[in-house]
């Protein structure tokens, strides 16, 4: 049972959180405060919707748990595909019944596939990319922006997406995945829109090559035997850690960026395809 102190607390949710930026985040806002949902589905849980084609190698059940005691005592760990909307509606009821306010999202959940120029891409990559960079953006802001408008005002929500440098550029190969983070930031601007001056705002960041899982997907499917080569992309000559990627995730949920919405937040050390 939470404390009297933790059911005060603000309440982030953060989704792809077992590792990379997702963790990095959750970590930096445990330690602002914030009591921390951390949403995942590891390689060998059950309601995995199916693997992800390719290289890429989905995280596991102890990153999940080793990401949320990397929290200070305020992390929580629930197991959900984003892909799958009726379980990330579950989660999020679970995590309003059990601290009773939801006060930033954060949506990192994210996968790479590809290999191939967009007219020889497979049904199976194209879906794949969609359905977890776009549709899980779209799942978990559908299940928690009803129960951020219903807080008192004044609001002061937080909604931020992970895009990727790959949302400004076309990257060959990654068509799919480019197309997916594309429609991140459009998704992005829109609920902007929608949410006006309700007083939630709702931005992006958009990484360049970060020392990720991910990075070491995209070094295999264009046949690079070290992700360090990625560094040549950005004009500060090296890769990005996750933690400079939540740092200003981080930043865009405290009060100082009460003005910015509908942005999409470039943090990719001077990206060059």
């Amino acid at each position: 049972m939470e404390s009297q102190t933790e059911r005060d607390a603000p309440v982030a949710i953060v989704t792809g959180a077992a590792r990379g930026v997702g963790a990095a985040t959750a970590a930096r806002l445990a330690l602002r405060g914030y009591t921390v949902a951390l949403i995942d589905i590891p390689a060998e849980a059950p309601g995995r919707v199916a693997p992800v084609p390719g290289p890429y190698v989905a995280a596991t059940g102890s990153d999940l748990d080793l990401a949320a005691a990397s929290c200070v005592g305020r992390g929580h760990a629930w197991a959900a595909d984003v892909r799958d909307d009726i379980a990330v509606s579950a989660v999020v009821e679970s995590v309003l019944e059990r601290f009773g306010r939801i006060d930033a999202v954060i949506a990192a959940a994210g996968a790479v596939a590809g290999g191939a120029p967009i007219w020889e891409t497979t049904n199976d990559v194209w879906r794949s990319m969609i359905e977890i960079n776009l549709t899980g953006v779209f799942n978990i802001a559908r299940a928690t922006i009803p129960a951020m408008l219903a807080s008192p005002e004044p609001r002061n929500g937080r909604f931020v997406a992970v895009a990727s440098a790959a949302a400004h550029h076309g990257l060959p190969q990654l068509g799919a995945y480019s197309a997916a983070k594309h429609g991140v930031a459009g998704l992005v601007k829109a609920l902007a829109a929608e949410l006006g001056s309700s007083g939630i705002s709702a931005n992006a960041v958009a990484p360049g090559s970060t020392d990720t899982a991910m990075l070491q997907a995209s070094a295999a499917i264009y046949g690079l035997s070290d992700p360090r080569d990625f560094a040549d992309q950005a004009r500060i000559g090296r890769l990005l850690d996750p933690d400079e990627i939540a740092a200003t995730i981080e930043w865009l949920c405290t009060d100082a960026p009460a003005a910015l919405t509908g942005s999409v937040i470039d943090v990719d050390g001077g990206f060059r395809p």
